[in-house]
């Protein structure tokens, strides 16, 4: 993976001049097919931690998997605020390619003060020399760079990766040998992410041992106080409405995700409530307390460009996302993408039963 980028996890960077990022960039405001998105150039001139290194990704798009990029990190708390996408709330952690940072060596020096920048960049601005400007990038933000549409196709780097990126086969272990050396996660968890994986193939291969490896796994997990297997089927039959709750949570309010089986009997056989799915990866989460961070209406469907407004809203928890402990293809992706909530899945702190939650929850059962 010679494309790797050799920066690591908790190394301290620098976000470099907006003169110096432009001059990397082409006439779309992309660089390698990857956009520098307008609400990016806020951080020009500031330091920050690196989180992951992103060698690799999740393809949300077209669902082939894994993903490689090449020269990538996620900063540490850097997500995107959609403010030039039409408001999408999605809050993707953003992509920094090498070229757009510098290392910060030895002790952390100062960074040098640079003007803010309006994230609508009504302002333009760069040297002559430079392959693009920040309008560039603004119009980089629309397909045919269009900005008058009233129903605009949006190009943002969650768009984009398809193209930013190439296949990466879920068999080649390198990926997992850099995800130790990066300093992304631990030898011990991709020791037990092998475990899972060999044990969820199996599975799947239909070959009758689902419920003997099932038992198996979770007496393994017992030994270490590990969580039961992960991927069991909700209770209601497809085609049946499931059940809703009304608590009129709020941003900054602290719920307690339900347990697991509570959860499952407001799930259909697809595990969807009301079309949202709820994955293995919010599992880890079922029985612990977080407080709201907002509430989800609008996001960008990553197919199409097109923002969608949701039939029914969900919630995103503070510090709650994917950590690719269990998913197909793309275990330790480093993407975490934020896990959506809906109403019935949690409850008030201080709260207990089903309050809130309606009489068709109370009855679905296993």
């Amino acid at each position: 993976m010679k494309t790797s980028s050799k920066l690591r996890a908790g190394e301290w960077v620098q976000v470099r001049s907006r003169e110096e990022i432009l001059k990397t960039l082409d006439k779309k405001g992309q660089l390698d097919s990857l956009p520098f998105m307008p609400q990016m150039f806020q951080y020009c001139g500031q330091k920050f931690r690196v989180y992951k290194r992103a060698h690799k990704t999740c393809d949300t798009v077209n669902k082939t998997g894994g993903r490689r990029i090449q020269n990538a990190v996620h900063l540490e708390g850097l997500r995107c605020d959609g403010k030039s996408y039409g408001g999408c709330q999605a809050g993707c952690l953003i992509f920094w390619k090498d070229a757009w940072l510098t290392r910060l060596d030895g002790e952390l020096r100062e960074a040098p003060a640079l003007p803010g920048s309006d994230p609508r960049l009504e302002c333009a601005t760069v040297g002559r020399d430079a392959k693009c400007s920040e309008h560039d990038v603004l119009a980089g933000t629309r397909v045919d760079g269009r900005q008058g549409d009233e129903d605009p196709t949006y190009v943002c780097q969650a768009t984009q990766l398809p193209h930013a990126t190439t296949f990466l086969p879920w068999w080649d272990i390198r990926q997992y040998l850099e995800d130790c050396t990066s300093g992304n996660i631990g030898s011990s968890r991709i020791f037990r992410g092998v475990i899972y994986a060999s044990c969820y193939n199996l599975i799947q291969a239909g070959i009758g041992l689902g419920p003997i490896l099932r038992w198996l796994y979770d007496r393994f997990q017992a030994l270490w106080g590990g969580l039961p297997y992960p991927r069991k089927q909700g209770c209601i039959p497809v085609g049946q409405r499931t059940p809703t709750a009304t608590l009129n949570l709020q941003p900054g309010e602290l719920v307690r995700v339900r347990p697991h089986e509570e959860i499952l009997a407001t799930l259909d056989k697809e595990n969807k409530n009301r079309g949202l799915y709820f994955d293995a990866e919010a599992v880890p989460y079922c029985g612990g307390t977080y407080r709201i961070l907002k509430r989800v209406n609008r996001i960008i469907d990553e197919k199409t460009g097109k923002l969608v407004t949701m039939k029914t809203g969900s919630l995103i928890l503070d510090g709650v996302w994917c950590q690719a402990r269990y998913s197909d293809r793309r275990l330790f992706c480093p993407r975490s993408i934020y896990t959506y909530w809906r109403e019935i899945w949690l409850e008030r702190v201080g709260e207990s039963g089903s309050g809130g939650v309606d009489a068709n929850a109370k009855k679905a059962s296993c």
